[in-house]
């Protein structure tokens, strides 16, 4: 019998997580994002990641699509936008600046309030309980001079580094 979903929340909620916002375009053009804390890298040869997405989702499907889709890891000042593409809104992207992905079939990419972005080429997809984990091959991106958003026990905070200090000094 699995655990109860309260304690699987509670167990994964004291474990602090970047934020990341996924975006993509459906096959009529339109703009597709989700909030996300679930972004791991996967390979260095060749560079791949993974996401998982909510079956109800409406941006797993423009992923399915498309075939392609930005991983926009946000800046500690995008607790705003994380809450924004975290709810059902019709016009997530109202306001934010952005422009269209050269390697990901034009999915969005959120220029202000990110630390990086990772342009992605679906490579393959599991689905796994409620879920679908999608892996995507990283065609391009960039890193941007910024404290990520973080996200622990249902809160955002900003990370700060520590002292850097070897295990076992």
């Amino acid at each position: 019998m699995p655990i109860e979903t309260g304690s699987f929340r509670s167990i994964f909620g004291t474990l602090p997580t970047p934020v990341a916002v996924i975006t993509a375009v459906d096959g009529e053009g339109n703009q597709r994002g989700l909030t996300t804390n679930t972004v791991t890298a996967l390979s260095m040869e060749p560079p791949m990641l993974l996401v998982c997405l909510d079956e109800s989702s409406t941006t797993l499907p423009a992923i399915l699509d498309s075939r392609f889709f930005v991983v926009n890891f946000l800046a500690d000042s995008g607790d705003r936008i994380s809450q924004t593409f975290a709810g059902k809104a019709d016009d997530k992207f109202a306001g934010l600046t952005q422009r269209p992905a050269a390697r990901a079939g034009g999915a969005p990419v959120l220029v202000d309030d990110v630390v990086a972005h990772a342009e992605c080429e679906v490579h393959s997809t599991i689905r796994a309980g409620d879920h679908t984990i999608v892996i995507g091959t990283v065609r391009d991106g960039a890193v941007r001079d910024r404290a990520p958003l973080m996200y622990h026990r249902r809160q955002y905070f900003r990370w700060s580094p520590p002292e850097l200090a070897a295990i076992g000094d």
